[in-house]
């Protein structure tokens, strides 16, 4: 059973405000009222290290983009998440793949999950791809085997507000 129309907005709308407040990304709503759904949640992560592949090489992306889309059924029934930069991921398939994102967060959704733990979830993923279990496509196979064989390294993000070296995911991040 879905929650009341009112009780929905004012718990999305709570959600949003709490990672543009929280977090360093950039987070925007097509319906800044929240009343016609499915809602897109359009979501900039920035300074994020996660490895895409150019050139023959993986290279680090410190931008990337997704959308969340929430349905009337939220919190009960999960987001649909499409990724939207290019990447070179075992869990996130590439946009022009359908840019779906394999996570245990999704997996395992459920009333008490929320947009924040969701967003720092990805920022983790991000950094420490699982390539013991990838989707089934090309890409994604082919960035499990790259990182079977060597692991994925992403560079210090030195914070600027306070000049500290954080790594992302880490418990004070």
């Amino acid at each position: 059973m879905p929650l009341p129309k009112d009780v929905l907005r004012l718990r999305i709308k709570n959600e949003v405000e709490m990672c543009q407040r929280e977090l360093r990304h950039h987070i925007s709503v097509s319906d800044p009222n929240l009343t016609s759904f499915p809602i897109m949640v359009s979501v900039t992560l920035l300074r994020v290290p996660g490895p895409d592949w150019e050139e023959g090489k993986v290279v680090h992306r410190f931008v990337h983009r997704l959308a969340i889309l929430i349905s009337h059924d939220y919190p009960m029934e999960k987001p649909i998440v499409k990724w939207m930069t290019p990447i070179f991921h075992p869990n996130i398939m590439a946009p022009e793949d359908g840019g779906y994102v394999c996570t245990k967060l999704l997996e395992n959704w459920d009333f008490s999950s929320n947009l924040m733990t969701f967003i720092k979830g990805i920022e983790s993923l991000l950094t420490t791809p699982n390539p013991r279990n990838p989707f089934g496509n090309d890409t994604c196979t082919r960035a499990a085997a790259y990182f079977n064989r060597k692991r994925y390294n992403p560079p210090l993000v030195m914070n600027q507000s306070d000049k500290r070296i954080r790594i992302v995911g880490d418990a004070n991040d």
